[in-house]
C-alpha cells in the first residue's frame, strides 16, 4: 500500500508528465509577414548597405536565411493567390491575373488553420487587389484587423499601424491557449513615395547598388533611397511584433515568415521576368525547430507557405496543394543545399495591368535552375510593358521611369522594348540579366535542354496554355481602372494624342 506522501509524488510526476505532454503538443502560432514590393537583395543579410533592416536580419540570424525564393508570378493579386492556396499561379484559374475575381473554388491556407481551431486574423494588405465579395466573406488572407492607425515617416505611405493592430487588436480576441495565424502585410513600399524623403533623412546616394540595367545617376539612386525609407518601415513593424511576443512568452512558439510578394516597384523589375522581379528575400524563425544562423540555398517557391503552415500545425495538407512543405528544410541542421530536389523553379505571367489591343497580356513561362534562367515569350511580337501609347501601362509611375522614357537610349529600350521569344541569362555572372545567350552557339544544348524541361512541367502542371486552353487567359475580366482599358484609351485619347 503506497503512503501519503508516495501518492503525492506519484500524482506530481503525473500531473508533470501530463504538462510536458501538452507543451509537446502544442500547435505553433504563425505569423506571416509580407511586404508589397520589397525585392532581392535588399536587406542587410544580403550585403545591402543602402536598405537597412535590423528584423529581417534579425529573423536571418536567430533561424534560417534563404538565398532562393522566388514568386511563381512577380505582381500581387496572382503571387498572393498563390501564397494563400499552394499553387502556381497559371493553375489558379482567373487567379493568374492582376484586378481579377478570386477563384472561388479554391480553399486557402487561413480557412483550413480557422476550422483546426486557429485565430486567423489579417492587417494592411492580404490577397488583392481584385474583388472576392461575391464567394467570401473575408479576404483570402483573413478577416481584417485594421483598427488602429499611425504617423508614417512618408506622405505617401499607410496610415495602418500594422504591429499595433496585431499586438491590440488581433491578439486580445483570441482564447486563452489558442494558437494564431496572422498576416502582416504591409502596403510598402509599394508606390507613390514622397520624392526626396530618403536624402531628406539623411540617406546617402553613394550607398545605393544601382542595377547593371539602370544608368547610375543621381535620379535614379535618390528613387531607390525614397524606395528603403519604405522597406525600412516595413521592417520596423515586424520588429515590433516579434519584441510583443518575446514579452508575452510566445516568441519560440511562433513561426516567423518574412518575405515580399515581387521586387521593387520599377521598371524591369515588377511585374518582369528579370530575375529581380521574381527573387524574393525570404528568413524564417521557428525558436528550436529551426536551428539557428543558417544559410539555405534551397528552392522555394510562394507555393510551398501553405503546406508548410499546414504541416507545422499538423494538418494534412489539402489535396489542391502543389507547392511542397518546407518544414524538413526548417528542421534540419544542415546548411547549403538540405533537399538535393529544390534545385528548380517556375514562374511566369498572363496579363498583368491593361495596355495592349484588345487588352490582352504578355505571356511567359520562365525555368530557373542553379545556373541559367530560361524565358520562353509566348508572343514577343507584343510590347511586354505595356503599349508605348498608353504609357506602358505595367510599369508603375517614378522618377526612374521619366529619367529612362527621356533618354530614349538602350536603356530604355531594355526596359521598355519588345523582346525575343527565347532569353538565357548565366544566373551567376549576370544576376542583373543585361545578357542574352539565346543565340550563343556554346549554350544552344543547354537551352533545349532548359525548354524540354519547361515544357514537360507546364503540361504537368495542367498549364492551360499547354494544353489547349491558352485563349482562357484573354477572357479573364479585368476590375481595375478602367481608363486603362486598350477600347476606352482608343476611344477617349486616341493614338494620335502620342
Amino acid at each position: 500500500m503506497a503512503t501519503p506522501t508516495r501518492s503525492w509524488l506519484l500524482l506530481a510526476l503525473t500531473l508533470m508528465a501530463s504538462v510536458l505532454s501538452a507543451a509537446e503538443e502544442r500547435r505553433p502560432n504563425i505569423l506571416f509577414c509580407i511586404a508589397d514590393d520589397w525585392g532581392w537583395p535588399h536587406a542587410g543579410a544580403y550585403g545591402s548597405e543602402f536598405v537597412e533592416t535590423p528584423t529581417f536580419d534579425r529573423i536571418a540570424r536567430e533561424g534560417v536565411l534563404f538565398t532562393n525564393a522566388f514568386t511563381s508570378n512577380p505582381k500581387c493579386a496572382p503571387c498572393r493567390a498563390s501564397i494563400t492556396t499552394g499553387r502556381n499561379s497559371w493553375q489558379l484559374e482567373e487567379g493568374v491575373s492582376h484586378w481579377n475575381r478570386w477563384p472561388e473554388q479554391f480553399i486557402t491556407y487561413p480557412d483550413l488553420l480557422a476550422e483546426a481551431g486557429y485565430h486567423v486574423g489579417l492587417t494592411g494588405k492580404g490577397w488583392g487587389p481584385g474583388a472576392f465579395q461575391d464567394s467570401r466573406e473575408h479576404n483570402p488572407a483573413g478577416p481584417l484587423y485594421d483598427k488602429f492607425k499611425t504617423d508614417p515617416p512618408g506622405k505617401s505611405m499607410s496610415t495602418q499601424d500594422y504591429a499595433r493592430n496585431f499586438i491590440e487588436n488581433f491578439l486580445p480576441q483570441r482564447e486563452e491557449g489558442q494558437p494564431f495565424c496572422f498576416w502582416l502585410g504591409a502596403k510598402e513600399p509599394h508606390r507613390a513615395y514622397e520624392e526626396g524623403n530618403g536624402l531628406r533623412r539623411g540617406k546617402s546616394l553613394d550607398t545605393v547598388d544601382v542595377p547593371g540595367f539602370y544608368p547610375d545617376n543621381e535620379i535614379i539612386r535618390g528613387d531607390m533611397l525614397d524606395y528603403a525609407i519604405e522597406v525600412e518601415w516595413y521592417d520596423s513593424h515586424v520588429g515590433r511584433a516579434i519584441e510583443h511576443l518575446r514579452e508575452i512568452g510566445e516568441l519560440d512558439n511562433t513561426i516567423i515568415v518574412m518575405t515580399s510578394d515581387h521586387g521593387m516597384p520599377f521598371p524591369r523589375v515588377k511585374g518582369q521576368i528579370y530575375e529581380m522581379g521574381f527573387h524574393l528575400p525570404l528568413a524564417v524563425r521557428w525558436g528550436d525547430h529551426a536551428p539557428a544562423g543558417r544559410v539555405v540555398t534551397d528552392f522555394i517557391n510562394v507555393s510551398d507557405f501553405a503546406p508548410t503552415f499546414l504541416d507545422v500545425a499538423g494538418i494534412t495538407p489539402h489535396a489542391q496543394f502543389t507547392g511542397k512543405s518546407f518544414a524538413d528544410v526548417l528542421r534540419s541542421p544542415d546548411e547549403g543545399r538540405v533537399d538535393a530536389s529544390r534545385d528548380v523553379m517556375l514562374t511566369g505571367k498572363e496579363r498583368h495591368d491593361v495596355g495592349r489591343p484588345h487588352n490582352w497580356g504578355y505571356p511567359s513561362r520562365a525555368i530557373r535552375t542553379d545556373d541559367f534562367l530560361y524565358v520562353y515569350n509566348f508572343h514577343s511580337e507584343r510590347w511586354p510593358a505595356g503599349n508605348p501609347e498608353t504609357g506602358y501601362r505595367n510599369v508603375d509611375a517614378s522618377p526612374t521611369k521619366t529619367h529612362l522614357l527621356e533618354r530614349n537610349d538602350h536603356y530604355t529600350a531594355d526596359s521598355f522594348g519588345k523582346r525575343p521569344t527565347r532569353q538565357l541569362f548565366a544566373i551567376n555572372e549576370d544576376p542583373d540579366c543585361v545578357n542574352n545567350l539565346a543565340d550563343s552557339d556554346d549554350h544552344t544544348a543547354v537551352m533545349a535542354h532548359l525548354h524540354t524541361q519547361l515544357m514537360a512541367m507546364l503540361k504537368a502542371e495542367g498549364d492551360p496554355r499547354l494544353n489547349g486552353r491558352a485563349d482562357f487567359f484573354e477572357t479573364i475580366e479585368y476590375l481595375g481602372r478602367q481608363t486603362y482599358t486598350w477600347d476606352v484609351f482608343m476611344k477617349d485619347e486616341g493614338p494620335e494624342k502620342n
